[in-house]
This record gives structure tokens, C-alpha cells and sequence, in this order.
């Protein structure tokens, strides 16, 4: 199955028995991230209160649209931004709802199996995003 969206990543965590093929789903979810270029690696991008190093950067196009580019240096964590980014990115900022990001990725039951750096680091990339789009509206 190819995962293009987040209803493809719930259908596939569904599929799992075990954690082990989630995680191994995380990863290659980061894998597919495109990259992002060194030069956007900045403080000024990096997203404050997670363990692993993370960066987020946000692009209008001309209808308004954000669209971001991240990274991680963890291979989990980066396959986390992935999942957010499903939930966020070719959306205006009045459509990016992080209220509805966090239930969204809580069907997932993240937060029961994921360490509480993760669990934490997840919830700072969402209000990083919930920032990046009012600045942006």
C-alpha cells in the first residue's frame, strides 16, 4: 500500500498487531519526507521543547497556502513530523486547526507508546505549527 495520506497511515496502524511495524511504518514515513535544504536549519526554524533535533519552515504560496519543509535527526521522530505535516501542509493558515491535529494523531494512540520526550516533542510540533500559521495569517 502506498501512504499518501494520514486515513492510508490509520488504516496501515490498524493493520499492525504490534508496535514494532508501527514504528518501522514511522520511519519509512520520515524517509519520504523530501529533504530539506541545510540552509533552512537555523534556530529561527528549530522547534523548541523536543529531545531530538527538529526544524520547521514554512512557505506561502500565492493562493495563500502553507506549505513546509522539515527534518529531524531522529529517524522516529522525523517519520512524526511526517504524520503532522499530512495534517497541516497545502492548507491556509484559518484551515490549519491544531486542536484537530492533536485528535487526530491521539486515534493513533502515539502517546501510550511513544517515551514522554516523544510525546512532548510531538505535542511542541504542533503548537509550532499553530504559531507558524497565525504568524502567517
Amino acid at each position: 500500500m502506498t501512504i499518501a495520506t494520514f486515513d492510508d497511515v490509520e488504516a496501515e496502524f490498524e493493520a499492525f498487531d504490534d508496535w514494532d511495524d508501527r514504528y518501522r511504518l514511522l520511519i519509512d514515513l520520515g524517509r519520504a519526507l523530501p529533504p530539506m535544504p541545510a540552509a533552512l536549519k537555523t534556530e529561527a526554524t528549530k522547534v523548541r521543547g523536543c529531545a531530538s533535533q527538529v526544524w520547521l519552515h514554512p512557505q506561502a504560496d500565492a493562493g495563500g497556502r502553507l506549505h513546509f519543509s522539515a527534518d529531524s535527526d531522529a529517524a522516529i521522530v522525523k517519520g512524526l513530523v511526517a504524520l503532522v505535516l499530512m495534517l497541516a501542509d497545502d492548507r491556509t493558515p484559518a484551515e490549519i486547526d491544531t486542536a484537530e491535529i492533536r485528535a487526530r494523531l491521539d486515534v493513533l494512540g502515539l502517546s501510550k507508546h511513544l517515551s514522554s520526550n516523544r510525546t512532548q516533542g510531538l505535542a511542541s510540533m504542533v503548537a509550532r505549527i499553530g504559531d507558524l500559521a497565525r504568524e502567517a495569517a
